[in-house]
């Protein structure tokens, strides 16, 4: 089997013509035919016993070409893109060009590659970075959390229900008089302030004392998950059944000791200050790095076949799908719960897929130009670093990341460090934050966002997904 040619087309498609020879061809159909004889059944012979020709004659002198030229396509394709010295990254569409028993089999296969890329002035890009102090009273916020973390609840008997309080409740919801899935729930913890639950909720239950039964009266936001509650006023049939109140610890050295390393509050403060400040400068250099991600982008000059990012997409599913099913839970039951499906995930992730694909083209086009290489030894110490970060063998991880692809990607990141490092960038300081909007439903929910191997990629709102999938259990 050999390469005849190898010609691009429009839009990075390349078309390949194959031969397989004769003999290698004859070799395939008598392999497929002893394959496959005993599948057919001839009048006048046990089934699987008629003779090949007898078979050639009643179906065709080509009833086993098809399978044979199947048999043979993976090896053909592999080797021609080989010499081809081509990159695929679509699905190969082929065709027979041409079929003789004495002259062998031409293919033609079409398939999208790898585009060619220039970029330039990608060392030197100008970025703004946002400098943010840690602050006294952000140190405060992580005192107080830590304190409500390690708070202790006081029954109350004496007394009314008051914001801050943990209440017990059982409630059941109506809407036009009519009890309405997921709004019923017995024994329920609510800490009245937290905004848990549907605004105004918690407030009415404020000022009522254990063993009383009352309405509370709310309205569903109009964005809502369950489009039948959506905007919709509704009353809750509530008994409250307990009332706790939060002790909160002393904010003293002896807090300091019980909760950290530290002997003195002073030293714990310090220390919350410095992971503060942290914090902030990761944020302040996670924005640079997404500008200059934007800048390369926009100086990255290709045409780039849609099947890249067809590709890509289907890995952010399949990651999102992975990620899911690590915390328990599946695409079918986020899909339930989100009014989502498949299509419409691709849909969402596209602008990500296609932004992750050209960016990847533009490092690796810059680790070209600058001549970036990567030892074996390199190789190996991120084989082991994955290994231990996911607490695997170095041997299993062999088993299913190839050498070559963390080359490759040992390029790209350090090809992204050059661009960091030759990045001028001047430093601003922060603007003071716009209030924060809160949007509540029957239970807060939260999104997360994390930088993880591809930049910017959405974090699973498996939190989201388990607070909505526990609402309507309740």
């Amino acid at each position: 089997m050999s390469l005849i040619k190898a010609e691009k087309k429009e839009h990075n498609i390349c078309e390949l013509e194959i031969k397989i020879e004769a003999d290698v061809f004859a070799a395939a159909v008598n392999a497929v035919a002893k394959r496959e004889l005993k599948r057919y059944n001839i009048p006048g012979f046990r089934k699987g016993k008629a003779p090949r020709s007898l078979v050639e004659k009643m179906y065709g002198k080509g009833v086993f070409y098809e399978d044979a030229i199947n048999d043979l396509l993976p090896e053909a394709y592999e080797s021609a893109v080989k010499e081809a010295a081509i990159e695929p990254v679509g699905r190969p569409e082929f065709d027979i060009s041409s079929l003789d028993e004495n002259d062998g089999v031409v293919l033609v296969v079409k398939v999208a590659v790898k585009p060619d890329v220039e970029i330039a002035d990608y060392l030197g890009i100008a970025v703004e970075r946002t400098v943010v102090k840690a602050s006294d009273a952000e140190v405060d916020e992580e005192l107080e959390i830590a304190r409500n973390r390690n708070s202790r609840e006081i029954e109350i008997t004496d007394r009314a229900a008051q914001l801050g309080d943990v209440t017990n409740i059982d409630y059941e919801g109506f809407c036009d008089g009519v009890a309405f899935d997921g709004g019923k729930a017995e024994g329920s913890p609510l800490k009245l302030g937290s905004g848990q639950f549907i605004p105004g909720f918690e407030d009415q239950i404020v000022g009522h004392t254990i063993g009383e039964e009352f309405d509370v009266n709310v309205t569903f936001p109009e964005e809502y998950h369950a489009a039948e509650l959506a905007g919709k006023a509704v009353v809750f049939k509530v008994k409250l059944n307990g009332i706790n109140a939060i002790e909160l610890p002393a904010l003293d050295d002896e807090f300091a000791k019980d909760i950290s390393e530290f002997d003195t509050l002073d030293e714990y403060k310090a220390d919350l200050k410095a992971k503060i400040q942290k914090r902030h400068d990761k944020v302040a250099e996670n924005e640079v790095n997404d500008q200059l991600g934007n800048a390369l982008i926009d100086k990255l000059v290709a045409e780039i076949p849609e099947e890249m990012f067809d590709r890509e997409v289907e890995n952010i599913v399949r990651d999102y799908d992975m990620r899911l099913r690590q915390q328990g839970m599946s695409l079918e039951l986020y899909f339930r719960y989100t009014g989502l499906d498949l299509d419409k995930m691709r849909e969402q992730a596209r602008p990500e897929a296609v932004r992750q694909v050209k960016m990847r083209l533009a490092l690796e086009k810059i680790a070209a130009l600058e001549n970036i290489a990567v030892s074996d030894e390199d190789v190996e110490a991120e084989i082991k670093r994955i290994a231990d970060e996911n607490h695997v063998t170095v041997e299993q991880v062999k088993e299913i990341v190839a050498a070559d692809g963390v080359r490759e990607d040992l390029k790209v990141q350090r090809a992204l460090e050059l661009v960091r490092e030759k990045a001028v960038v001047t430093d601003k300081k922060a603007k003071k934050p716009a209030a924060k909007k809160s949007t509540s439903t029957t239970k807060k929910t939260t999104t997360k966002k994390t930088t993880a191997k591809k930049a910017a990629t959405e974090e699973t709102p498996a939190e989201e997904t388990v607070a909505a999938e526990e609402t309507k259990a309740e």
